[in-house]
């Protein structure tokens, strides 16, 4: 992982145990199932670091809270319903939340509950400050991503990069749809920006641009197979000097360099899970995109999907 000036991110290995009812439809066999689920996720802030560092420290916490709703209900209606539905809802309500935190509402309904008055609120950010989530998780059979705003994950899968997310742009065609809908206008200025501002559509705070950028997040679930070898998650300013192809490819190939320069005696550095050639390749990832002139703050997470890596080496 590699983390620069407003952006943030949070590896989180281990983070919680998830029911085989939100993995699958058909649980005949599978009730009473847990699976470990890793936890990553990358949040590029604007406006100022308040809105991202709030995420850093509270969207896994509060995404567990609405997992584990999701699991009683699940549990209580015996597995009846969508599983995917569950996740999208789960990570739906965990958005908005946040959302609702960064701008005092959640402190605004607590303290008209208690009687206390508007004055007395405190927002976590500026009105004009925001943040990206793009968030994955990693379970034993199934990645699951969701995104909201510009930053991006993308699955390299045998020699094809998959992208698992799709960028919330304001000229994205159903994204000006809704936009001018709600009343709202998409300017051309330096790009495309919703009122000639901000240059996503969806974000978790930007107060001043409600209702036309949206914190809900789209949801995609893949099955993980075999041939999987790497997920990328980073901030626009990787993907706006780089194809999804090139940065797999290249993160592919520096994972594969260390195992061959290190092998099984090299430098673990394995610290809360960390992952000494996936670092590598994060890092060399950043450096190429600053190399080729990006304008904007780069933050990489590269997650080797491979359990172990046969190197063939020269005796």
């Amino acid at each position: 992982m590699r983390q620069e000036m407003e952006d943030a991110i949070s590896v989180k290995p281990r983070l919680f145990q998830v029911s085989s009812q939100m993995l699958v439809n058909d649980h005949v066999n599978e009730n009473g199932k847990q699976s470990l689920a890793h936890f990553f996720a990358v949040y590029d802030g604007h406006g100022g670091l308040q809105v991202a560092n709030y995420c850093q420290e509270r969207l896994h916490s509060k995404l567990i809270e609405e997992i584990e709703t999701a699991q009683s209900t699940s549990a209580e209606t015996n597995g009846r319903g969508d599983w995917q539905d569950q996740w999208k809802k789960a990570f739906i309500n965990c958005f908005q939340k946040m959302d609702d935190d960064v701008g005092g509402i959640g402190a605004s309904n607590r303290g008209n509950n208690s009687g206390g008055s508007e004055s007395n609120i405190k927002t976590v950010a500026p009105e004009t400050a925001g943040s990206t989530a793009v968030v994955a998780i990693l379970s034993q059979t199934h990645i699951i991503v969701a995104n909201c705003g510009d930053s991006r994950t993308v699955l390299y899968r045998g020699k094809e990069a998959m992208p698992l997310s799709s960028d919330h742009k304001p000229n994205r065609e159903d994204e000006w749809a809704r936009i001018e809908a709600a009343g709202g206008r998409v300017i051309h200025w330096k790009g495309y920006r919703v009122l000639g501002v901000l240059a996503m559509s969806r974000s978790i705070g930007d107060r001043y641009l409600k209702p036309w950028v949206i914190p809900e997040p789209e949801v995609n679930i893949v099955r993980r197979e075999k041939n999987d070898e790497c997920l990328i998650l980073a901030s626009d300013g990787l993907w706006d000097v780089m194809t999804n192809e090139e940065a797999c490819e290249v993160a592919n190939k520096r994972i594969l360099l260390w195992h061959k320069k290190f092998g099984d005696n090299g430098p673990t550095g394995r610290s809360e899970g960390a992952d000494p050639a996936a670092q590598s390749a994060a890092e060399y990832l950043t450096k190429l995109a600053i190399h080729r002139g990006s304008q904007d703050n780069i933050s990489v997470i590269v997650i080797d999907l491979k359990a172990q890596r046969k190197i063939k080496r020269k005796p």
